[in-house]
């Protein structure tokens, strides 16, 4: 029976260790990143291995490809997509960079879909404030939450049309954060109606997508206490308030906005309604610890999980990857620098 959570692994193949332990704690799905990629040919191999370790063949498999900072699967093999404020320098015409995400997001897909991928953890949906802790800053689509909401879904209709199912984050709002919650826990003070009209509003816009990942994040306006991937109040916020109906997945436990152990914080986050909890880094000892604090997934997680796999397309829109990628490229015209900051690497973006 299949349990409420999802590992990384250790490099580009699986160890005997790890397709034992895979095969014992039966995990939801599998993430990967940098450590994990190669050539298309390996990646592919990898990603078979994962899903017979657990005997599923449609096991979710998740990576960040978001572009930018945020990109595990790049050079030689795969081109360098832009950050997400690049699409608005590249056009004055926010349906033009509309169309451009699309375009964009289904190339992705591309990439994702030959190589066994179905999950991409994007589009980022969090408007960033002034002063705000870059650790969004460029992956942001725009600098209000109008702009974001149109790109956003962008984002996710190239994905879904691509075979690739997108994950909105991070639920219920980063942008407003002071600091990073890889390595602190940031808390925000605003109030619930500031927080409603700007930071909650992109994620009410794209409440009928099948994914959405946390913030490790306090917000005094909901709970004072605990952050939102740990927070009953915040969830329950996610599911009435913001209308999100799909499968709700942590945030890396691993990140240090987290207390106690990773037994504990696995089982504070699913006590709070997170659906799945997710651990990234592939060491075993601690896929281990958390495996042993994580039960199955059933009743409304278990729903919620299969509908969200429901909704990959088998037979992807068509595209010529070739033509597409020329005409995106050529449109951006050259804008894929991003910002000065903080690398997304290992840890969960």
């Amino acid at each position: 029976m299949t349990s409420a959570a999802i590992y990384g692994c250790a490099g580009h193949r699986l160890t005997e260790d790890e397709r034992a332990f895979f095969a014992k704690a039966r995990p939801w799905g599998f993430i990967l990143f940098r450590r994990n990629i190669d050539t298309p040919e390996q990646v592919r191999a990898l990603t078979d291995e994962l899903r017979a370790a657990i005997g599923d063949p449609d096991a979710p498999i998740l990576i960040d490809q978001e572009g930018g900072r945020v990109q595990r699967m790049g050079a030689p093999h795969w081109p360098k997509y832009p950050p997400g404020d690049a699409y608005l320098k590249s056009t004055n015409d926010p349906q033009d960079a509309r169309d451009l995400v699309r375009l964009g997001a289904r190339l992705i897909a591309h990439d994702l879909h030959e190589v066994g991928i179905n999950v991409d953890l994007a589009p980022v949906l969090d408007v960033p404030v002034p002063g705000s802790h870059d650790i969004v800053g460029d992956r942001a689509y725009g600098q209000d939450p109008q702009t974001v909401a149109l790109l956003g879904r962008a984002a996710a209709e190239g994905l879904l049309a691509g075979g690739v199912l997108p994950c909105i984050k991070h639920m219920p709002g980063h942008g407003r954060a002071f600091a990073d919650s890889h390595k602190d826990l940031p808390t925000v003070q605003a109030d619930f109606e500031t927080l409603d009209a700007w930071d909650f509003a992109p994620f009410k816009a794209l409440s009928d997508m099948p994914l959405a990942m946390t913030a490790h994040i306090v917000f005094t306006a909901i709970d004072k206490k605990r952050p939102a991937t740990q927070s009953k109040k915040a969830v329950r916020l996610m599911r009435e308030h913001l209308g999100f109906s799909g499968l709700i997945l942590t945030d890396d436990l691993s990140m240090q906005a987290l207390k106690g152990s990773l037994g504990e914080r696995a089982n504070q986050s699913l006590i709070a309604g997170c659906d799945v909890v997710l651990h990234c880094n592939g060491v075993l000892s601690e896929m281990q610890e958390v495996a042993d604090a994580v039960g199955k997934l059933k009743g409304r997680a278990k729903a919620r999980a299969e509908a969200a796999l429901a909704r990959i397309v088998r037979t992807p829109e068509p595209l010529d990857a070739p033509a597409a990628q020329a005409r995106f490229f050529q449109s951006l015209g050259g804008r894929l620098e991003a910002k000065k900051g903080p690398d997304v690497g290992e840890a969960q973006a």
